[in-house]
């Protein structure tokens, strides 16, 4: 995975959002495979704490605190070696990642008018173009993140007759600054899969989908995937 070269160029503020975008990603990977946090199955809304493993599979809410947890502590674990050796963080991230994100789904949301009657290779092409460009330019972010960052899962609202569920949840940094993630899930098979990430109110399907629109009226889902591939064109979360 490439590192996007500007982002030395990121100002304080910016950092700060960008560390934030990275850790609510993150605390978005192994939802799926994530084991359950002992004290959420009691208390879903609690302060994330070291979470002992367990095969359950848990309900959403569960799942995003149990995961938040697992992904903090891996994260200042492992902060020396993902420091030193960028790869293995690269690893990390992707192999989470591809594990529970729905990027299909999420891909075609992106689409929206410009995905009708698109095929499912142009989609997912696009898609892992899309998550490749948006790990490259935030991934590196975690190991900056806020030693002490806790999260806290406030609650879990169904929607659509419970076809999507809505995990609402904060991130506190060590200085008491606290910012709302929100987490869109739907349900694959067996499993629970996120397909949306909002922080602070702001949807990155709907980011995305604002930003690809005008290169997608005048470029097919391929031409844009393949700028996206080389750099040409990046995902960029801040823009609204």
């Amino acid at each position: 995975m490439k590192r996007n070269q500007s982002a030395a160029r990121v100002t304080p503020r910016g950092l700060v959002k960008q560390t934030l975008v990275a850790a609510a990603l993150a605390a978005a990977l192994p939802l799926v495979v994530a084991p359950i946090v002992a004290q959420a199955q009691a208390k879903p809304a609690a302060t994330a704490k070291a979470a002992p493993a367990t095969a359950t599979q848990g309900s959403p809410s569960q799942l995003v605190l149990a995961n938040s947890t697992r992904i903090v502590n891996t994260l200042e674990k492992r902060r020396a070696e993902f420091k030193a050796n960028p790869a293995t963080l690269d690893k990390f991230i992707s192999t989470e990642f591809n594990t529970m994100f729905d990027r299909d789904y999420a891909a075609r949301l992106v689409l929206g008018r410009h995905g009708r009657g698109a095929s499912d290779a142009d989609v997912k092409l696009f898609a892992d173009a899309l998550a490749d460009s948006l790990m490259s330019r935030y991934g590196s972010a975690l190991i900056n993140f806020d030693t002490g960052l806790k999260v806290r899962v406030k609650s879990e609202t169904p929607l659509r007759g419970g076809a999507i569920v809505k995990v609402s949840s904060e991130f506190q940094r060590a200085g008491g600054q606290v910012t709302p993630v929100d987490y869109l899930m739907h349900r694959t098979g067996a499993n629970w899969q996120v397909f949306d990430v909002m922080v602070e109110g702001v949807s990155f399907v709907q980011t995305f989908r604002n930003q690809f629109d005008a290169p997608l009226t005048s470029k097919s889902i391929k031409q844009v995937a393949a700028d996206l591939r080389a750099g040409k064109m990046q995902a960029d979360a801040n823009q609204q």
